[in-house]
């Protein structure tokens, strides 16, 4: 994985350098979020302390290294936030059906989409901007995961935001506090992620599980004074989420 050259990576690079599917046997796929059985009654105490660690949490700047384990596979992910502002995360197998890496980044400029350089897919990455500044990332192009780390963050911190908040136990191997995240509206379009989220007493994210799997921090650093974008900007598509068709087979009758 190439790597912003600001960030520390030396503290991060021992779990950076397959930066694909890790050999590590992952834990069961993670069921439906919302349906822990150790989750408590929503209760005002635990949305207001919740609230407190995502405004804790879109405060942090870092450098961290995380597991998304998906789909019977593990994937490492990268994710930070400088002190300007500007943000990061790197996501091995996040575009065109998992078969390529994807950068989706923040700089003053707008939001970007990358192509990222893994051991099975090496690129020279080159950037595509699908957003202004404060927009989100269209759904077509959207491999979601980067939602977990800036995007919701606001709709947390919002005591008006239409969210049922409880306690409850910690996931295994995570550190902090957890909380179980849910939809109180029936519209299609939820204004978060419905899961479970864990923060340490700084408000940093260790873990997290959701739909499309189950995060857990690795490791963290303090995060680099700026981001730039990994490459050069490029006109065209962003890359999709689905596998690009086959290329046709070559016709084996010969031309008359």
């Amino acid at each position: 994985m190439r790597l912003p050259s600001a960030l520390p990576v030396a503290l991060l690079t021992a779990g950076l350098a397959g930066c694909g599917v890790s050999d590590a046997a992952p834990e069961p796929a993670p069921g439906p979020p919302s349906a822990s059985p150790s989750a408590a009654a929503p209760a005002p105490e635990a949305r207001n302390e919740f609230a407190g660690l995502a405004a804790l949490a879109l405060d942090r700047r870092y450098a961290a290294l995380y597991t998304l384990e998906s789909d019977g596979s593990s994937r490492e992910i990268v994710a930070a936030v400088a002190d300007d502002g500007t943000w990061r995360v790197d996501i091995p197998g996040g575009a065109l059906g998992g078969t390529a890496g994807v950068t989706v980044i923040r700089v003053p400029a707008g939001l970007y989409q990358c192509t990222l350089s893994t051991p099975s897919a090496p690129v020279s990455p080159t950037c595509v901007r699908v957003a202004e500044r404060g927009d989100k990332v269209p759904r077509r192009y959207d491999p979601r995961v980067q939602r977990l780390f800036r995007q919701w963050l606001p709709v947390f911190i919002d005591r008006k935001a239409p969210l049922a908040v409880s306690a409850v136990q910690p996931l295994a191997g995570v550190e902090g506090s957890c909380y179980a995240v849910d939809s109180v509206t029936a519209a299609l379009d939820r204004p978060v992620d419905v899961g479970i989220y864990c923060y340490s007493a700084d408000g940093m994210l260790t873990g997290a599980r959701v739909d499309f799997g189950l995060l857990k921090l690795v490791r963290q650093v303090a995060g680099p004074k700026s981001l730039q974008l990994p490459g050069p900007e490029v006109a065209g598509e962003p890359m999709g989420l689905t596998a690009p068709p086959p290329a046709p087979l070559p016709s084996l009758v010969a031309p008359s």
